[in-house]
């Protein structure tokens, strides 16, 4: 009963810290994504490929998170967009304070959407709230079709889900359609999109998408 109570006691706390970064958000017109998957399934190659779609024509601003290293922020710098990495040191998530702390880094008032590439994990991120408009879950074709039904709470609380590496699709037994049908089963009102960073396939259509809510939160 401790546990569960000090469980709480720290959701809560964490959840109106995010409250007052959504505030924030707010006030300055950012569209904030929290994007997740678990290790591996190419969030930072999404990004690098988002990145590389508007070619500067829109201001984004990176949140990087990983348990250890700077290797995404690396990535991402080459791209000259503004980007704070968190080094959690063993935690499997961000949460608000983290990216309250990261803020304190980051000029907003240019930036129209900000992205905060979670840390690869698919169950301790689902709890914590950060103060994002749009939470994106990432799984690729290399990871099993019943994936979404292996991690329920992160999928139904998925704004969008992106299954990455279609490409690959020939060298494996990934069902599409059962995937997506997985994904339905759990978020009837999830976007679903079908993308190959390696290829390019599907990013322009999740950029459009990304385009077109960064216009209504500046509106």
């Amino acid at each position: 009963m401790e546990i569960i109570t000090l469980e709480r006691k720290v959701l809560q706390r964490n959840d109106e810290i995010a409250e007052d970064n959504r505030k924030l958000f707010k006030e300055k017109s950012v569209l904030v994504i929290n994007l997740l998957s678990s290790p591996g399934s190419g969030k930072t190659s999404i990004i690098e490929k988002t990145l590389e779609h508007y070619n500067g024509k829109v201001n984004i601003s990176i949140i990087t998170g990983d348990v250890q290293t700077a290797n995404d922020a690396k990535r991402i710098d080459k791209f000259h967009v503004p980007v704070v990495q968190l080094i959690t040191g063993g935690a499997c998530h961000l949460d608000s304070t983290m990216v309250r702390n990261a803020l304190k880094k980051l000029k907003l008032d240019p930036t129209e959407v900000l992205i905060i590439e979670n840390v690869g994990n698919l169950v301790c991120p689902s709890s914590f709230d950060l103060g994002e408009d749009k939470r994106v879950v990432v799984f690729s074709t290399t990871e099993g079709t019943d994936k979404p039904l292996k991690y329920p709470a992160m999928f139904h609380k998925a704004d969008v889900v992106i299954i990455n590496k279609i490409d690959l699709l020939p060298y494996t037994d990934f069902s599409l359609n059962e995937a997506k049908k997985n994904v339905r089963q759990l978020n009837p009102k999830a976007v679903i999109f079908e993308i190959s960073c390696t290829t390019g396939e599907g990013i322009g259509a999740w950029c459009e998408w990304l385009l077109n809510k960064a216009k209504k939160s500046n509106v």
